[in-house]
């Protein structure tokens, strides 16, 4: 008796945990990702080989139920962020994915732009503008920026580069007024707008609007990059250098294992992104050498701030570096970084 009693309370608890991994949770959960080495996913004609390494970092993302969300609470490293820090109201998880892979596609192409420049090498590109993509609910641009708008000026200011035009943004602070000139249906209409804070990251504030670069990119020696399944462009610093890497006869890695992260705009300046911690615990778990952080021009609380943070918790020997730019990394790996 007892024992058939022990059969159904084990049966019931497989149901009910069967079942609750099909709750869905208006959460997410992440944690650390990957290193995915470069090499084997970008190849420039005839480009020179390396020893080492260039690495992008991902940070694994997925929906939360009760059990993974009780799971998280428990695990270092782990967060649990509202839904609405991914995607955008009304947004389908075909949306996310695909506003995702375009910027990544954007993000490549600020890539391959910068290490061109970099190496010398030719490079060309038509550019059409940039563009609104999508609009956060509850932010200043709401029924103002519609999806689809050129964005032409900022304060008098025009941009070739959603990067750029970020950047502008950023600069700034919640509260401040900024005057968007926007072209839709072939007029300019012009806006003016008070900077506000994000909900799910108060440190931050804009205008809710997320854009993407229209251009069309040529370069020589040609490049094929064969990155697939990876969103968002905060690869984008690895990939310039692993481009300028094979473009170039010095073979910047020395056999080191270098991983980072970090968006990069085709002039090569380096922005900041999510999940650092993250990134920084996934590549010394892989076994990096040196890591590339977002130094955001040293502020307070910088992606490079963190990172040093985490790796000091986790007793890492990885180095973090901090940059600013793509010249930032290519000058302390050739200045400061010995062959192995």
């Amino acid at each position: 008796m007892l024992k058939k009693r022990i059969i159904r309370i084990a049966l019931l608890l497989v149901i009910i945990v069967a079942a609750l991994s099909f709750v869905k949770l208006p959460y997410y959960i992440t944690e650390p990702g990957e290193a995915t080495e470069l090499n084997p996913l970008i190849k420039v004609d005839n480009g020179y080989p390396e020893k080492g390494s260039f690495s992008l970092m991902t940070v694994k993302v997925g929906p939360a139920n009760p059990l993974t969300y009780i799971w998280a609470k428990m695990r270092p490293y782990h967060e649990i962020l509202p839904e609405e820090n991914f995607k955008q109201e009304g947004e389908s998880d075909q949306e996310y994915m695909k506003r995702q892979l375009q910027m990544m596609r954007d993000s490549q192409e600020n890539a391959m732009i910068a290490a061109y420049k970099r190496a010398g090498k030719e490079v060309s590109y038509t550019f059409n503008g940039v563009y609104a993509m999508s609009v956060v609910s509850g932010m200043p641009a709401e029924g103002k920026i519609q999806v689809g708008d050129k964005i032409k000026k900022a304060d008098g200011k025009s941009f070739r580069s959603a990067e750029s035009f970020v950047r502008y943004i950023e600069s700034k602070k919640a509260g401040d007024r900024v005057k968007i000139v926007v072209e839709r249906d072939k007029e300019e209409k012009t806006y003016e707008m008070k900077l506000k804070t994000f909900k799910e990251d108060p440190k931050r504030a804009g205008l809710g609007v997320s854009l993407i670069t229209d251009r069309n990119v040529k370069v020589k020696p040609e490049v094929d990059m064969d990155i697939e399944n990876i969103g968002g462009p905060s690869a984008g610093l690895m990939m310039s250098m692993e481009i300028y890497n094979q473009l170039t006869k010095e073979d910047e890695t020395k056999g080191h294992h270098i991983a980072g992260t970090g968006t990069i705009d085709d002039e090569g300046k380096v922005g900041p992104i999510g999940g650092i911690s993250q990134k920084v615990v996934a590549a010394d778990k892989a076994g990096a050498d040196i890591f590339f952080a977002p130094n955001e021009g040293g502020k307070k609380g910088s992606n490079y701030e963190e990172a040093v943070k985490t790796a000091k918790d986790i007793k890492t020997d990885m180095k973090i570096v901090p940059v600013d730019t793509m010249d930032d990394a290519i000058h302390y790996l050739e200045d400061k970084v010995k062959n192995t």
